[in-house]
């Protein structure tokens, strides 16, 4: 349900975020010249993905209605709390919305972390395998995964129903990842209930992979992700990783990050990866 934005509440609200932002809240170094109270436009723009006169315009009262979209970027950006992100989509008027995207707001602690993890592979995920953020090293190892939409989110859906979902991970290891992928499913549809997102989409898949069909009826549980990942890169080749977790329970998101063991193969691709970037290479 859309509501009458609240032009004067929003602007005050937003500026006020903005000022209580300190650049060390987003990992940004704070200069000897630094005046402004808080973070500049510029740099929440910046954070948010969105332009310095739009935020400008939101804060003086005179902007547009955001889409939920954009509310959703700008309380990341913000590093909102739940609480605070919700009031934001009510000042925005939503409110139909909150609950359904409350699993989508990454927390301002998640965030912290992978604000200090901009030089590693690292990744925020969602209870579904939705990835929710990704820091520029994790784009270049895996690809980008955050502009899917609808089932596609999840990498779990896509794993079934997109060859390519799998090129960036060692042959030896489909079988094992498939397994692990159902019973991930498995347990999230029990634990949602019949009428949840997890069961929606164990029941998209029956219908459109014959492999998900085969493995769901093994009635596999309790298998898990191991914590070495062997990766088959398009540019630098093959990867042993170590893959730490970081779980929000709150939230029911991980965070995920990717790392190598000093002075072997692996570790120098990994840095070879930081600095080539992700221009160069395809998304997964």
């Amino acid at each position: 349900m859309t509501q009458t934005v609240d032009r004067a509440a929003l602007g005050a609200f937003l500026r006020a975020r903005r000022e209580a932002l300190q650049p060390e809240d987003v990992g940004l170094r704070r200069g000897p010249r630094r005046r402004t109270r808080g973070l500049r436009r510029e740099e929440v723009a910046d954070l948010c993905g969105m332009s310095a006169d739009y935020l400008a315009r939101l804060e003086r009262g005179h902007g547009p209605q955001p889409s939920q979209p954009m509310v959703a970027a700008i309380a990341r950006g913000l590093r909102l709390t739940p609480d605070e992100r919700d009031h934001l989509f009510l000042l925005c008027g939503y409110r139909a919305t909150r609950q359904r995207l409350r699993g989508e707001h990454v927390s301002p602690g998640l965030m912290r972390v992978l604000d200090r993890l901009q030089d590693t592979p690292a990744q925020v995920m969602g209870s579904l395998g939705e990835t929710l953020l990704q820091t520029p090293p994790a784009i270049a190892l895996l690809g980008e995964q955050t502009h899917h939409t609808g089932p596609a989110r999840s990498a779990s859906y896509r794993w079934f129903t997109d060859p390519t979902a799998r090129d960036r991970y060692h042959p030896d290891d489909h079988d094992y990842n498939s397994r692990v992928n159902v019973a991930l499913l498995r347990a999230a549809a029990i634990r949602e209930g019949p009428r949840s997102q997890a069961t929606h989409l164990v029941a998209s898949l029956l219908s459109e992979s014959t492999e998900f069909t085969t493995l769901w009826q093994r009635q596999e549980v309790g298998l898990r992700w191991s914590d070495t990942k062997r990766f088959v890169h398009p540019e630098v080749g093959h990867l042993d990783l170590f893959c730490q977790h970081l779980y929000d329970p709150d939230q029911s998101q991980s965070l995920l990050v990717f790392t190598a063991t000093p002075g072997t193969d692996s570790h120098e691709k990994l840095a070879l990866l930081n600095v080539l970037g992700v221009d160069t290479f395809p998304s997964g």
